[in-house]
């Protein structure tokens, strides 16, 4: 479970940049909100997912509440989940 959320950590995190830095300047600098529509909804499933998944982790893999937390909260920041990555998943 550990390398599928491994994964999902990175391809949440690439959500995330493409909807702050490509499907939102294509909505308000040209007009083309198409693109939000489509990749933030795509951001939104990954994202609950990310955090489901967190959850369950906490519980089968025990972690404190500390870890988890910073685990949930790096999810909003574009780069979040890269740096979780780095930190606690390098070794999955």
């Amino acid at each position: 479970m550990l390398k599928f959320f491994k994964k999902l950590a990175f391809i949440e995190g690439v959500s995330a940049l493409l909807l702050f830095f490509f499907a939102m300047p294509m909505k308000y600098i040209f007009e083309m909100p198409i693109y939000v529509k489509y990749i933030g909804m795509t951001h939104g499933l990954l994202f609950t997912a990310y955090i489901i998944i967190a959850t369950v982790l906490k519980f089968s893999h025990d972690w404190n509440f500390k870890k988890y937390l910073e685990i949930c909260v790096a999810s909003i920041p574009p780069f979040g989940t890269f740096y979780i990555e780095k930190k606690y998943l390098k070794n999955v």
